[in-house]
């Protein structure tokens, strides 16, 4: 479930398909200087697995692109961490730390993802911005920043990762806690795999039986 703030409603994870995660990111203006940001943010969401309050905490100096590496001061109970992201979120960060650079928003301690003011970008924003872009672009899911943490996790999955490198990705306190979350978010698995299982039909009378040629020749024979 969504990490939700105190007296908030959790609800299921609904993890991201590639499909809802590009027209998200391409709702955002590739022009504006905050389209270019969140743009960029996003894509560093989806391909970090960082909780919201991590990534909005970033500064210049943390990221490291020689390895990929981000140094997360203050993670989830007060840790300090090194976390890594994939190579393909470069491309949209790097076109915003160089908006960033010509608009000026180079102040130390000024955030990776600031506003056009220098400030730090509010979680809330993150939010509200999700919502907005999920309508623009057609996705129906409840859309929030923790279903790209959720949706990284997956990918990771599917993509034959171990769950001992999916939990250091994650930034989880344990393996257990990593198999619990992911026990959470791929429990569609199993919906799927009853999909796919041919299973025995069963006659008018509750008999078991093969579908065949003869049974459908039959079945032509009595008619509608």
């Amino acid at each position: 479930m969504e990490q939700g703030r105190p007296g908030r409603r959790t609800f299921p994870p609904q993890p991201l398909t590639p499909a809802e995660v590009s027209a998200l990111i391409g709702a955002c203006s590739r022009r504006y200087p905050t389209g270019i940001r969140n743009r960029a943010m996003l894509w560093f969401a989806y391909r970090s697995g960082l909780r919201v309050s991590e990534f909005l905490a970033l500064r210049p100096a943390d990221l490291d692109f020689t390895d990929h590496s981000a140094r997360v001061l203050h993670g989830k109970g007060n840790r300090a961490t090194v976390r890594y992201w994939h190579p393909t979120a470069d491309d949209a960060l790097l076109r915003w730390l160089d908006e960033r650079r010509r608009l000026g928003l180079t102040r130390p301690g000024t955030p990776v993802f600031c506003t056009l003011a220098g400030g730090p970008v509010r979680a809330d924003y993150v939010r509200n911005m999700l919502r907005r872009l999920a309508g623009r672009a057609g996705v129906e899911k409840r859309v929030h920043p923790h279903g790209f943490r959720h949706t990284y996790a997956v990918e990771l999955r599917q993509a034959g990762t171990d769950i001992a490198v999916i939990s250091r990705l994650l930034g989880h306190s344990s393996i257990a806690v990593t198999s619990r979350y992911l026990d959470h978010l791929t429990n569609d698995t199993a919906g799927k795999a009853l999909m796919a299982t041919v299973l025995p039909s069963l006659d008018g009378n509750g008999s078991s039986r093969k579908p065949g040629p003869a049974s459908q020749a039959s079945r032509i024979k009595e008619g509608p």
